[in-house]
């Protein structure tokens, strides 16, 4: 009886447990649909609400990795510093000026030797030849690489910056969670630039700077589409970095504006100056990269050395130097000093960046441009006393002017200048000098961007046309025909009605192993079996007369690019698109050069 009665307890406990399994079993199963529809609507081009929801999921996480990469720089550099100032490398002793660079190097260039090619690249140049040649797909190794390169990079007192490091970061972050949810490859691209605008946007507190950046460097495009999620993340990044550090700009910069019109030309000059002076430091950084067949622990070390014999005589160019634009603003450093660390901070940086430094290019180009813009400034005031506007004025637009010039990015430059300043007043003359900077690079000496430039160095072209752009922007998913069925090379008559009873499109034919091997319009296949004569035997369907097309496979998150570029390269007339995991694969639809050409003449363009 005792047994009988722990019998119905264990049986009627197994029964509350089935039933409480079947009540989740729906759930579940409704989960995973909602998964699928989520990410079913992310290959199309205007999936905001889902974009949406990622972009602020971005946001949130690069601020995160951003913010603890600048408590570990400041962490760092406040432990060893004089007055525990992250940025008081003018305090350090002569010997600790050159040791402090060339025991950095030391370590990056062991580290670095140990690495292949391949891993060692970083910055903003990585993260465009990823998004030309990769789809946007980055390794969490990246991430980590750049993370404790960067560290490395500025606290041993290498001319830097922390916002390159920060965009490589923002933009790691992104590929990876949107490699984490299996993403299409054209939502993944935009991630990336959530996590760039992210990462400028919580670096510098410039939102508006970030989105300009994103899309204007980085993603080299201007869509609807894509300002709204990139939007979102540098917002959220923005409030969060708010969070920690305050509502403050990077720079504390006095309210100054442009004291007469009759200043014009002179700041026309400016940007002449300003934009040789970006030509200068692109070409030096070009030059210094054609010894890249010398071992890389050399030329690292040849980088710290550079940077060691510089700071022995200028330690302001030390690290990240924000203390000495601020000074620059403020009129504290007098005409010898701002033109000897503005064309110290030049050569240090584009050396050490075209000899493998893992350095930020972004930061150290502000700090020449406020430099070279104060000394004209002091000039100016000699030249108009009382005419012209204060040094620390023509420091601000030096700033913008050298930032647009390099990058070749004149409306992030703008907004960058505008929310640094979070003056007003500096918004014409500001557009005017960075204009005239980036014009006179970019005609007079065939300046790129830095970054193009760095790429096109290593035999890579970033090409953005617009028609790849387009195909970019969706996946195969949103044009596959998902109207199809499968049949064997065989097949009986009852099979093949059986099939056209299902109203295909086409019929994917497959080996014996299951391997479709080409693809059949239904309709041929109907009207086989529709003419006179037609004998109720078995069909070998690659035998029928038919508009047959050899088949090859695509896996579901690739864009319309990489279906194009498969075409063009294989010579092949149709592609199955396929989602697969470890245990098994499943053909979702079908994809022919048509479809996307048709797409792009309608759609796309």
């Amino acid at each position: 009886m005792p047994f009988f009665c722990c019998f119905q307890h264990y049986a009627r406990m197994l029964g509350t447990h089935t039933y409480a399994i079947a009540k989740l079993m729906p759930l579940k199963s409704k989960l995973e649909s909602y998964k699928h529809f989520f990410r079913e609507r992310l290959s199309y081009v205007d999936a905001l609400p889902q974009l949406a929801i990622l972009s602020l999921i971005t946001g949130l996480l690069t601020a995160l990795v951003i913010l603890l990469f600048r408590w570990c720089i400041e962490t760092a550099l406040g432990f060893y510093l004089p007055g525990s100032d992250s940025e008081n490398f003018e305090a350090l002793s002569t010997t600790m000026r050159m040791a402090l660079p060339l025991g950095g190097a030391f370590i990056i260039g062991l580290v670095w030797y140990k690495m292949r090619i391949n891993q060692r690249k970083v910055g903003v140049a990585y993260v465009m030849e990823r998004l030309s040649y990769h789809q946007g797909y980055m390794s969490f190794k990246s991430l980590m690489t750049q993370f404790f390169g960067g560290l490395l990079t500025i606290i041993s007192g290498q001319s830097s910056g922390r916002e390159g490091p920060a965009v490589h970061l923002g933009s790691a972050s992104a590929s990876l969670l949107g490699q984490y949810l299996k993403l299409p490859n054209n939502s993944i691209r935009i991630l990336i630039a959530c996590g760039t605008a992210a990462a400028i946007s919580a670096s510098f507190n410039t939102p508006i700077a970030g989105v300009i950046f994103a899309m204007e460097v980085v993603m080299m495009e201007y869509s609807i589409v894509g300002f709204t999620p990139v939007i979102i993340a540098s917002v959220s990044a923005a409030f969060l970095s708010h969070a920690v550090y305050g509502s403050e700009p990077a720079f504390f910069v006095p309210q100054l504006y442009l004291n007469s019109p009759l200043e014009i030309p002179y700041i026309v000059f400016c940007g002449l100056v300003i934009g040789l002076s970006s030509a200068l430091f692109v070409r030096l950084t070009l030059v210094s990269m054609k010894i890249s067949h010398v071992n890389i622990f050399y030329r690292i070390m040849l980088a710290g050395a550079i940077t060691a014999a510089i700071a022995y005589l200028f330690p302001q160019i030390m690290g990240i130097g924000y203390d000495t634009v601020n000074h620059t603003f403020t009129g504290q450093i007098g005409l010898t000093l701002l033109c000897g660390i503005a064309v110290a901070k030049l050569i240090a940086t584009a050396t050490s960046v075209g000899l493998g430094m893992p350095n930020g290019i972004i930061g150290p180009t502000l700090f020449i441009g406020a430099t070279i813009g104060g000394a004209l400034g002091i000039i100016a005031n000699w030249m108009m006393p009382g005419l012209a506007s204060s040094s620390g004025f023509y420091a601000m637009l030096g700033m913008g002017a050298m930032m647009g010039s390099v990058l070749q990015a004149p409306l992030a430059a703008l907004m960058a200048l505008l929310e640094l300043t979070q003056n007003p007043n500096i918004i014409l003359p500001g557009m005017l000098i960075i204009v005239v900077s980036s014009m006179f690079a970019s005609e007079a000496f065939k300046q790129k961007s830095i970054f193009l430039s760095i790429l096109e160095s290593q035999g890579l072209n970033y090409n953005n046309n617009p028609a790849l752009q387009a195909l970019r922007r969706i996946s195969v998913g949103a044009i596959m025909e998902s109207k199809f069925t499968k049949a064997k090379k065989q097949i009986t008559v009852d099979e093949a009605e059986a099939k056209l009873r299902q109203n295909p499109i086409w019929i994917i034919i497959q080996n014996d192993e299951g391997t479709p091997i080409s693809l059949l319009p239904a309709a041929d296949l109907a009207r086989f079996m529709a003419a006179e004569g037609f004998e109720r035997k078995d069909i070998k369907l690659l035998d029928i007369p038919a508009q047959r097309r050899d088949l090859a496979p695509i896996y579901s998150q690739a864009t319309l690019e990489e279906a194009l570029k498969q075409f063009t390269q294989s010579n092949i007339e149709a592609l199955y698109v396929e989602r697969r995991s470890l245990d098994y694969s499943r053909t979702l639809g079908v994809v022919t050069r048509a479809d996307i050409d048709n797409y792009y003449q309608y759609k796309g363009s």
